[in-house]
């Protein structure tokens, strides 16, 4: 028997770059997937593995190179990505590398682009809810899956300390939800869509403004301006996940991070809801 065909590599590679120009921050995600072909027919036909490459290796190769090119865009950067192979490894004939890209749009607060305040690109779908009886109705506006980051001013420290925490405090850290969101009206807006925008608007810009020692604490915080910028509304419910970006450690590299290279992940996630009432 012949073997037609082979090819090999590592998928699901997730990474964001972050290039930092003070407080002017520019966040680019990827997920790669990167293949071989090449001189590794042994491994199938002879069991005989003295050629491959481990596809752990091509993962820290794309971190390493994530690390070294954090300015680059994506086309540039999957061809620094595949140069480094065929650079490192002659039994490699051809790299195939496909890249999608979570495409993060950058936030205006007061009408001004805001340095590290970011919203997904083609972001989440309105909600509306409607209970009705005879005698009484609840009427709730809002969102789904509305999805955001910041990449610094946010912390989580001073947590409960015992033998089975393994995360170490840290005061700059991104933050990062996929928001559900839902507020319950207790009389009709001069006009619902103005009154949703400057709710939106508003949670945005206390999310972005100001220092976040918590989800939880950025919440509530957020719901106490959503209720005060817009009285027609009673109360409103968060559900907020983590999206958790964890800085990969490149010191078996010799490189540092000094906040640049991060593993996206949202699975397990902490999962954060509230709802803020007037009382």
């Amino acid at each position: 028997m012949a073997l037609a065909a082979s090819s090999y590599g590592k998928a699901r590679v997730r990474v964001l770059r972050l290039a930092r120009d003070g407080d002017h921050h520019t966040p680019r995600e990827l997920t790669l997937q990167v293949m071989l072909k090449g001189a590794f027919d042994a491994a199938w036909t002879e069991a005989d593995n003295r050629a491959c490459i481990a596809t752990d290796s091509l993962k820290n190769i794309v971190n390493v190179t994530a690390a070294r090119h954090t300015e680059a865009g994506a086309e540039a950067f999957v061809e620094r990505v595949a140069a480094v192979l065929f650079e490192t490894y002659p039994q490699v004939a051809e790299v195939a590398v496909e890249a999608h890209e979570t495409r993060w749009r950058r936030h205006a607060i007061a009408g001004a682009p805001h340095g590290h305040t970011f919203t997904l690109d083609g972001n989440g779908t309105g909600y509306v809810g409607l209970t009705m009886g005879r005698d009484a109705s609840r009427l709730r506006s809002g969102l789904r899956g509305y999805t955001f980051m910041k990449t610094t001013q946010s912390g989580w420290a001073g947590f409960v300390d015992d033998r089975y925490r393994t995360l170490a405090d840290t005061t700059d850290r991104i933050a990062a939800t996929s928001m559900d969101a839902t507020w319950t009206w207790s009389r009709a807006p001069k006009d619902y869509a103005t009154a949703n925008a400057a709710i939106l608007a508003t949670l945005m810009e206390v999310f972005g403004t100001t220092y976040s020692a918590s989800v939880q604490d950025s919440l509530y915080r957020m719901g106490e301006a959503a209720l005060g910028r817009v009285p027609e509304i009673a109360e409103i419910a968060f559900a907020m996940p983590n999206k958790h970006y964890v800085p990969i450690d490149l010191s078996p590299f010799g490189l540092d991070n000094p906040g640049t290279v991060f593993l996206p992940t949202d699975e397990p996630r902490g999962q954060i809801e509230a709802t803020i009432t007037r009382g």
